[in-house]
């Protein structure tokens, strides 16, 4: 889904770039998400496991610039199966970092997630703040994050890290609230929130997500870290409520037991990054009937 967007940026902005994605291709990912590599010769799609040393040493030799965007992503899933994100997550990163260091790649983008900072109920953290994971999901990327770090000082690897809100956009696999939900309302089902619904999180477009990227694949400082954050948050209630509000019948919704352990919050300070001219130009209020006709035309792709 992320890396969908984010070839289409880099793709139709560098298009005399030759181009490589690696992919697994496991359940949340889809051809028909990249069409256009099947008829470009500069771009190729390499299908393969990022722990394999062999296939990330094919798909970083000569390149300048890698951007990690891999990972076990749904935390739900990390609370059934954890050893997976473990495995895809940190032994993931670390074969990538590797294969970076081995072929002497030029830039390295490290895509991580706010949910390393852990719950937050004050001021919103800045990159400096201390990480404090509190589901696997959130401790396996924390994980690969020491690993960057540790291979910029001990080896001067050219790594950047982001950290970034909740991601939404067309494409996204529906096990994420807002496609899930979404899906849930054109096929009249109802729609289950965990806990009371009141936790909160901040949604970035995954088309504001891609072009900060972009930005710090030129402006960006090696060995830094940048916090991408949108301006709006709402409680997982307020988003059902959003998006039933674009259907004309009464969809349910049914309070589930919360997970585990489920943070009421996530907030990140990204000034550093705004400092270098980024700024969120989508809003998912402003979004959502876009989003919501794609699902309609292509809901045949989730079936």
């Amino acid at each position: 889904f992320i890396g969908s967007h984010v070839y289409d940026l880099f793709s139709e902005k560098y298009f005399e770039s030759e181009i490589t994605i690696l992919d697994k291709m496991t359940y949340a990912a889809d051809i028909r998400n990249i069409p256009q590599i099947i008829t470009n010769n500069k771009h190729k799609l390499i299908v393969g496991d990022l722990t394999d040393m062999d296939i990330c040493l094919k798909a970083t030799k000569e390149m300048d610039l890698v951007i990690n965007l891999a990972a076990e992503s749904h935390v739900d899933n990390s609370f059934n199966n954890s050893i997976i994100f473990s495995k895809s997550n940190t032994l993931g990163t670390h074969t990538l970092m590797e294969a970076c260091k081995r072929n002497k790649v030029d830039k390295i983008i490290h895509v991580s997630t706010d949910e390393v900072y852990g719950e937050n109920i004050g001021d919103p953290f800045l990159e400096e703040d201390t990480l404090n994971p509190t589901n696997p999901y959130s401790a396996s990327k924390a994980a690969a994050e020491m690993i960057v770090k540790s291979y910029f000082k001990s080896f001067d690897l050219p790594v950047i890290i982001v950290r970034s809100n909740n991601i939404y956009g067309i494409r996204q696999y529906p096990e994420k609230i807002i496609p899930k939900f979404i899906i849930n309302c054109i096929k009249k089902e109802p729609l289950e929130i965990h806990g009371d619904g009141s936790n909160s999180r901040h949604y970035l477009s995954v088309i504001d997500f891609a072009n900060a990227l972009d930005l710090l694949a030129k402006n960006g400082k090696k060995g830094e870290i940048y916090n991408i954050s949108s301006d709006l948050e709402l409680t997982n209630i307020a988003v059902s409520k959003l998006i039933k509000s674009y259907f004309d019948y009464e969809i349910d919704v049914i309070n589930i037991d919360n997970r585990p352990f489920n943070d009421k919050r996530y907030s990140i300070n990204d000034k550093k990054l705004r400092d270098l001219g980024w700024f969120p130009s989508f809003n998912l209020e402003d979004d959502l009937p876009e989003i919501i006709n794609w699902y309609k035309l292509n809901i045949s792709l989730f079936n």
